[in-house]
């Protein structure tokens, strides 16, 4: 059986990644797949790239009025302001499975047009695992945009807030970029900093140190905590007392919160800067419960109100591997390519079936919150 695939275009301001590349769709179209890529004028991708892969290509937006039988491919939410049923088998990521804000609003679209959502962060294998996750580039997008806040406020006062980011060409050309900022906070006199990173031992954490490492930062400065340093429970003073904290955990349930207002309002006190990579601003379980928005490329640092201590802020860009939308797009399609395959037995394929079973039952719920 054949599969149509659209892939749509990305609407999320500074949204580079695309669920699809090039490479990608050749491979698809070899197995028999159709494939349909929108003209995305955002892409990291030129539409010239997609149509010497084989694909057909069509207007932006115009998976709306595709036939029902498409799959509609594609990353980060649609547009709020969107209300629409949605009639397609859609895959994405959808945010709205851990009761983040607006959730049922956004299953309600699925329900009401009788469509389906495979949601991407909830794609997992026969052992639980996720199948394709942006996790390395998102910790090390989240370390980078970390060192360059904390170099910034070396040499900047502290009347100014880290400036606009955009996207990236490659990842040398990111390194070279924090590396200059970084040997710059050096020469005015700062010491090299302590970075604590939770949730080091994955995907993640892993890139964050990658990162660090590329830099410059010795491994001796980089704290690599994981279950074992915070089963104890928290709140964490050594969160505190390093230069730079990166969350990095995937956030499953209610935990106790990292840090907290009494420890950050400690005369003592050396953090200057959070990322937090995760970046569930609206969990009602956030464990950094420091902040309450979710910052963006052109405004990518919230201050946080402390009495005393250094003026400190938090990275909580959501889409952070955006920061590197090639590499990033590259990585996560090619894990998600076994998968893809398995798309004309997708009402049989494990992979697939468990996918819409949480749909379904987070419909369920849903409808039962008396939409």
């Amino acid at each position: 059986m054949s599969v149509n695939l659209h892939l749509r275009a990305e609407t999320k301001p500074l949204e580079a990644r695309a669920a699809l590349t090039p490479s990608t769709v050749k491979h698809l179209l070899n197995k028999g797949f159709k494939i349909y890529v929108e003209d995305s004028p955002q892409s990291t991708f030129n539409i010239d790239e997609y149509k010497r892969a084989g694909a057909e290509i069509v207007p932006a937006g115009s998976w709306v009025n595709a036939p029902k039988d498409r799959v509609i491919i594609g990353l980060k939410e649609m547009p709020e302001d969107d209300k629409f049923p949605l009639v397609h088998e859609h895959i994405q990521f959808a945010h709205c499975y851990k009761n983040q804000a607006g959730w049922k609003d956004v299953l309600k679209r699925f329900i009401d047009g009788k469509g389906t959502l495979y949601d991407l962060e909830f794609l997992e294998n026969d052992q639980g695992r996720r199948v394709a996750a942006f996790g390395f580039y998102a910790g090390f997008a989240g370390a980078a945009l970390g060192v360059k806040d904390w170099a910034f406020k070396q040499t900047h006062a502290d009347s100014e807030d880290l400036p606009s980011v955009s996207p990236y060409p490659n990842e040398q050309s990111l390194i070279k970029d924090i590396s200059g900022a970084y040997q710059a906070a050096l020469k005015k006199g700062a010491q090299k900093p302590k970075v604590l990173i939770i949730g080091a031992l994955g995907r993640c954490g892993s890139g964050a140190t990658a990162f660090l490492h590329k830099v410059g930062i010795p491994d001796a400065n980089i704290l690599k905590w994981d279950i074992k340093e915070t089963s104890r429970g928290g709140p964490f003073p050594e969160i505190a007392q390093a230069d730079i904290f990166i969350n990095c955990i995937y956030l499953s349930q209610p935990i106790p919160p990292f840090i907290n207002y009494q420890l950050l309002n400690q005369p003592n006190r050396r953090l200057r800067t959070v990322v937090d990579v995760s970046a569930d601003t609206t969990n009602p379980h956030n464990p950094i419960p420091i902040y309450d928005i979710a910052t963006v490329f052109p405004k990518p640092t919230v201050r946080v109100p402390t009495t005393v201590g250094p003026k400190l802020s938090v990275v909580s860009i959501d889409h952070l591997p955006s920061l590197l939308p090639r590499e990033a797009s590259e990585f996560f399609a090619r894990d998600l390519l076994p998968s893809l395959e398995l798309l004309p037995q997708r009402h049989t394929a494990p992979v697939w079936v468990k996918a819409e079973k949480l749909f379904k039952k987070h419909c369920r719920r849903a409808e039962g919150a008396k939409l």
